[in-house]
C-alpha cells in the first residue's frame, strides 16, 4: 500500500521515479515508450535542450491563428448576407453565427486558413462598399507545442496509475488508486480540449463579416416650373385663405361692436333729439 501511495505522489511530480523496485518496475515502461509513440513531445525536448542562437524546430512550422473583419454597406442588406455566405461556401467554409434585422446583419464564418486570402478577395468582389477590412495574425506555436508535451506527460501518467492499479491488492488501494486515476484522467481531457481547440483554430480561420444599410442618396431636384391651372390653383387658395381670416376678425371684433354700439348709438339718438329740441 505504501509504495503505491509513493508512485502515485512521485508520477504527479516528476514522471515516474519511485523509491520501491516493485513500483519502479511497473512505473518504467510507459516513459520509455511514449516518445517513440508521441511525436510531439519531441520538440518540447529539443526546445528544452537548444542552445542559445540556434534556431528553434518548431519556428519551422509556426501555428498561426488569422482572424479577420470586414464591414459592408450594401442597399440590399439580405441580398448582401446571402452572397456573403456563398462566399464563405464556395472557400470551404461554413456560417458559424449569424444575425440579421431589416437594416443590419453579421456572419461568422470559419473558412480554411489557407483559403481566407481567396475569401477576402472574393468579399471584396461582391459590388458592395467595404467601409472597413481587419487582418490579425496571432502565433500559438508555443502554445500548442507546450500543451503536446503536456498531453504527452499526462498520458503517460495515466498509463502507470492504470498498472498500479493492476496489482493493488486491497479494496483500501483500489479504491485510493482509482481516485487518482480518475483525477488524472479529468486533466488529460482537459489538455486534450485544449488542445483540440487550438488546432481548430489553427486549421480555421474566421472571418466576421459586418453589413448595414446604405442610406439612399437623393438624386437631383428638377426645376419647378408652374403652369397656368397651378398658378390659378395657387392664387386660389391665397384668396381663400384672406377670406378665412377677415371672417376671422370679423368674429372676434363683433362682440366688442355690439357692446359698445348700443350705447353709442342711444347717446348719438339722445344727442340729436336735444339739438332738435333746441333749434326748435
Amino acid at each position: 500500500m505504501a509504495g503505491l501511495v509513493s508512485l502515485a505522489g512521485c508520477t504527479a511530480g516528476s514522471g515516474g521515479t519511485a523509491d520501491s523496485g516493485a513500483a519502479a518496475r511497473v512505473a518504467e515502461p510507459p516513459p520509455q515508450s511514449a516518445p517513440e509513440q508521441s511525436a510531439p513531445e519531441q520538440p518540447a525536448r529539443e526546445q528544452g535542450s537548444a542552445k542559445v542562437g540556434e534556431v528553434d524546430p518548431a519556428a519551422r512550422n509556426r501555428q498561426l491563428v488569422r482572424t479577420a473583419r470586414v464591414d459592408l454597406r450594401a442597399g440590399d442588406v439580405a441580398d448582401a448576407l446571402a452572397r456573403v455566405k456563398d462566399v464563405g461556401a464556395a472557400q470551404g467554409g461554413f456560417a458559424e453565427r449569424e444575425d440579421s434585422s431589416h437594416d443590419r446583419a453579421s456572419v461568422t464564418l470559419r473558412v480554411p486558413a489557407d483559403r481566407l486570402d481567396a475569401a477576402l478577395k472574393a468579399v471584396d468582389g461582391l459590388g458592395v462598399e467595404v467601409t472597413r477590412r481587419e487582418v490579425r495574425t496571432e502565433d500559438v506555436t508555443d502554445q500548442v507545442v507546450d500543451v503536446e508535451a503536456r498531453l504527452a506527460s499526462q498520458r503517460a501518467s495515466v498509463d502507470r496509475v492504470r498498472a498500479l492499479l493492476e496489482r493493488a491488492g486491497s479494496t483500501a488501494e483500489i479504491t485510493q488508486v482509482e481516485g487518482e486515476l480518475t483525477r488524472r484522467q479529468s486533466e488529460l481531457e482537459s489538455l486534450q480540449r485544449r488542445y483540440d481547440a487550438l488546432k481548430g483554430q489553427v486549421a480555421l480561420s474566421t472571418l466576421t463579416i459586418s453589413i448595414s444599410r446604405a442610406e439612399a442618396t437623393a438624386g437631383p431636384v428638377a426645376e419647378d416650373r408652374p403652369d397656368f391651372l397651378t398658378a390659378l390653383a395657387g392664387g386660389w387658395g391665397a384668396l381663400v385663405d384672406v377670406a378665412a381670416l377677415l371672417l376671422a376678425a370679423l368674429g372676434a371684433v363683433l362682440p366688442f361692436a355690439v357692446v359698445l354700439g348700443v350705447p353709442g348709438g342711444v347717446w348719438l339718438w339722445l344727442r340729436r333729439k336735444r339739438k332738435a329740441a333746441t333749434t326748435g
